[in-house]
């Protein structure tokens, strides 16, 4: 049942109905605010709706998810226990629907309609022109739509020609879709989820008749269960346990379950685990031992129908899928107002931009762990903006901040476009509680200069 509408409350624009969109639209709801979401597509589900209508989802046929079901799940909504650990995309893309019918969100969402672009008003507030040339006026803007839609080749591109088919993971469906790969040589490039499980698949009896993953530095692999439990069940700590800790005792926790990856002909991780995004996979391990999936280093360059490897190797290869992750883009908006060059784009605990104070993203995050709870936190901070409940620091507290984030990222992480946004999925979880609480004590204290203006209603 949707709330009463919070008098004074701003009108919010949501733009995306996926993952991240939904749970923001349901906060919205829940205190009264009235909002609309812009959804391209025919559907809710956005990137786990196999074979989208939009054209922007990356799922491929024997998508399953990385991150286990009670670690996925909405804190206000749980997937249901008959569901396994790790479902296929199917029932994420199911759940996402009875959630949004469970709670009344289909209403608010204009399904078939894309927004083309954003204008900030002067003063405040925006003018959305959709693809359907309809114009709409809102307060605020949430931008959930997504960063895994824009696929990025390589970087730099290997010099020479490739004389076979060559294509990026994102449109990569199975074996025989977008093109049959059955009985080729296939070369995946990358060292992220896509690529072992595309490796994977591809190297089972009756698809490729070869496949070698190339990998250009050491990582580590985790398996999905450990000691008989999902992966991100193992390791139970307190948020605020200091990151040495963490990292010794996963580090500890990976050797005794998985050994040493380089006897498989994996390169040694160059880096401690927790220092890049990980990589998950069960299936990695026995596909090398039976030899059903080789490794190979990095490409020196490309002849035609052969590659040819920084170790001198050469191979004849018949298609290469290139695993080598996404653009952060935001088409609608102007590149002054928001734009993230490399995929770097430092904002306020992931959301707010200083000084934009009517623009919030939802979802705009790598988490160690699933971003379904986060947007769902996400989401009711900017209904406890919207309603006044909360107010945001102080422009200069919140460059500070950015840029202790900025140093703690570059400290610990590989440097990569993957790692500009990457975060700790119950560290930041707990660090946005604790400023929600801050910002209710600063709204109780009493307006501030410069306070959001409503005057698109």
């Amino acid at each position: 049942m949707t709330a009463p509408r919070s008098r004074g409350a701003p009108r919010v624009a949501i733009i995306g109905a996926g993952s991240s969109g939904i749970p923001v639209a349901k906060a919205l709801a829940d205190v009264g605010v009235p909002h609309v979401v812009f959804e391209k597509s025919d559907r809710v589900g956005g990137n786990w709706v196999f074979k989208n209508a939009n054209g922007m989802s990356s799922a491929y046929r024997s998508l399953h998810i990385n991150t286990s079901r009670d670690r996925m799940q909405y804190r206000d909504y749980p997937m249901p226990r008959d569901y396994p650990d790790f479902p296929h995309h199917t029932l994420i893309a199911r759940y996402f629907e009875a959630y949004v019918d469970h709670f009344g969100l289909r209403p608010a969402i204009r399904f078939g309609t894309g927004v083309t672009r954003a204008e900030r008003r002067p003063g405040g507030g925006w003018t959305l022109h959709t693809d359907d040339g309809r114009r709409e006026d809102a307060d605020l803007l949430a931008v959930a739509s997504g960063h895994h839609w824009d696929p990025r080749g390589p970087t730099p591109p290997p010099p020479g020609r490739f004389g076979g088919v060559a294509f990026h993971s994102h449109r990569y469906v199975d074996p025989t879709e977008p093109h049959d790969l059955r009985g080729k040589r296939v070369l995946v490039v990358g060292f992220g989820n896509s690529a072992m499980d595309i490796a994977c698949e591809l190297s089972r009896e009756g698809a490729a008749s070869k496949v070698w993953l190339c990998v250009r530095r050491g990582g580590h692999v985790i398996p999905h269960y450990w000691f008989g439990k999902p992966l991100d069940q193992t390791l139970a700590l307190p948020p605020w346990t200091p990151w040495p800790i963490r990292r010794a005792l996963a580090q500890a926790l990976l050797k005794v379950a998985v050994g040493d990856p380089t006897r498989l002909g994996l390169p040694a991780p160059d880096h401690a685990i927790g220092e890049a995004h990980p990589t998950i996979s069960s299936d990695l391990f026995p596909r090398l031992g039976r030899g059903d999936l080789a490794i190979k280093p990095a490409i020196r360059r490309l002849d035609g129908d052969d590659v040819e490897f920084v170790d001198g190797s050469r191979e004849a290869v018949d298609a290469i899928i290139w695993c080598t992750g996404y653009n952060v883009t935001f088409p609608f908006l102007d590149p002054a107002v928001a734009s993230a060059p490399a995929n770097e784009l430092p904002l306020f605990l992931r959301c707010w931009k200083p000084g934009v104070d009517d623009l919030f993203f939802v979802g705009l995050c790598q988490p160690l762990g699933a971003i379904m709870p986060i947007a769902e936190a996400q989401g009711k901070w900017l209904a406890e903006y919207a309603t006044g409940r909360y107010r945001l620091p102080p422009e200069p507290e919140m460059h500070a901040a950015i840029a202790r984030e900025q140093v703690a990222l570059r400290r610990r992480y590989v440097r990569s476009p993957r790692h500009t946004m990457q975060v700790d999925f119950d560290e930041y979880l707990w660090r946005l509680d604790r400023e929600r609480r801050a910002g209710a004590r600063r709204a109780a204290a009493g307006p501030a200069a410069g306070a959001l203006r409503t005057d698109a209603r």
